[in-house]
C-alpha cells in the first residue's frame, strides 16, 4: 500500500532520527535528534506515532503522548547506553548523594527518567545543569557527556559509568587522519565522544547542531565524528558541501527498514506500552527540559 495512503487512512505521523537509513529519512513527516523530535512528538495532532529511532526515542513520544498510538517497527532497536541505567542503581546512588539532583540525558528508559528531577538532551546538557540550585548533579548515564558538561560548570559532577559504543569507538587518530587528507574541512563531532576527540575538533554538537551550524558555516568541507547517517541529510541539504565520515554505525538504528515501517503503519504494531505511573513521573523531568530548549 501507498505510504501516504497509509498515514492518512491511519492519521499517522512519521518522526524520523537523523542516523536512520536514506530510505526512512525521506519518508518522515519529522526529520531531527532526540529533543527536536520530542516536540515534534508533543505537538503533534496525528492518532498515531510511527517513531522511526531506538527504544528510548519512542517511550518519549509514549510519555508526551499517553492517549496516541506510539509504534516502534522494530523493537530490537534498541539502546545499549539506555539499559546501562538500571532504577535499583538510581535509587542507590541518590541515596548515597542525597543533595544531588539527578539529570538524566534523555538516552534512558521511562523507569529512570521517573526517577529523575529533569532529562537533559546533548543539545542542552550544559544548560539543563546550569539551570539547576544544586552543587551536585548525579547524570545519569553517559560519562562522556558527563565529562563534556563539566568543562563549563563548577558544580560537581557525579558520573554513571556508561558510554555509547559508537561514540567511544571514533578515535582521535581517526579524525586526525581524516584531518590530513581534507586539511580545509572543520571537525563537528557528538558531545558523547570521548575528552580527547572532543579537544581536537572545532565544534561539539548535537545532530540538530551540526544541522545549524553546517547551513550557515562558510566552510565546504566538514569531518564529522558521530553516526555515519546523519551524513546523508547534510548532503542532501547541503548539496554544494562535503562530508567526510568516520564511518561509525549505531546497529540498532539501523534496524529499522522501509518494509517494516509499511508493515507497522499497516498493523499499528509493536506498540509501545508505559503504565500510568511511569508516564505521569516521567513527564515532568521530560516537559522540564523542553521548557529550556536548546543551549
Amino acid at each position: 500500500m501507498n505510504l501516504d495512503r497509509l498515514k492518512k487512512e491511519k492519521n499517522a505521523v512519521i518522526l524520523g532520527h537523523n542516523y536512520q537509513i536514506p530510505e526512512i529519512q525521506d519518508a518522515a513527516d519529522f526529520l531531527g535528534d532526540s529533543l527536536g523530535l520530542a516536540q515534534s512528538a508533543s505537538k503533534t495532532d496525528a492518532d498515531v506515532i510511527v517513531f522511526c529511532g531506538v527504544d528510548f526515542m519512542a517511550e518519549t513520544a509514549k510519555v508526551l503522548n499517553p492517549d496516541k498510538i506510539v509504534v516502534l517497527p522494530d523493537l530490537a532497536a534498541t539502546c545499549p547506553m539506555a539499559a546501562m541505567a538500571t532504577p535499583v542503581l538510581l535509587k542507590k546512588m541518590r541515596d548515597e548523594y542525597p543533595d544531588a539532583a539527578v539529570v538524566s540525558y534523555v538516552n534512558t528508559t521511562a523507569e529512570i527518567k521517573a526517577l529523575s528531577d529533569i532529562c537533559c538532551t546533548s543539545a542542552n546538557a550544559v544548560k539543563v545543569v546550569s539551570s539547576l540550585p544544586e552543587k551536585e548533579i548525579i547524570f545519569v548515564p553517559d560519562m562522556n557527556l558527563g565529562k563534556y558538561v563539566q568543562r563549563f560548570t563548577n558544580k560537581k559532577i557525579i558520573l554513571w559509568p556508561g558510554y555509547c559504543y559508537v561514540h567511544k569507538n571514533i578515535k582521535k587518530e581517526q579524525i586526525l587522519e581524516l584531518k590530513k587528507i581534507h586539511p580545509d574541512a572543520e571537525i563537528l563531532v557528538h558531545p558523547e565522544c570521548t575528552p580527547d576527540v572532543i579537544d581536537i575538533a572545532d565544534f561539539a554538537y548535537s545532530t540538530g547542531g551540526m544541522v545549524n551550524h553546517v547551513k550557515k558555516s562558510n566552510s565546504k568541507e566538514f569531518i564529522i565524528g558521530t553516526e555515519e547517517g546523519i551524513c546523508y541529510r547534510l548532503k542532501k541539504e547541503n548539496p554544494d558541501k562535503n562530508f567526510y565520515s568516520t564511518g561509525s554505525v549505531c546497529s540498532g538504528m539501523k534496524k529499522i527498514t522501509f518494509e517494516k515501517l509499511v508493515k507497522s503503519l499497516e498493523n499499528l504494531k509493536p506498540r509501545i506500552k508505559l503504565s500510568d505511573k511511569i508516564i505521569e513521573d516521567a513527564k515532568k523531568p521530560i516537559q522540564r527540559m523542553m521548557k529550556i530548549g536548546r543551549g
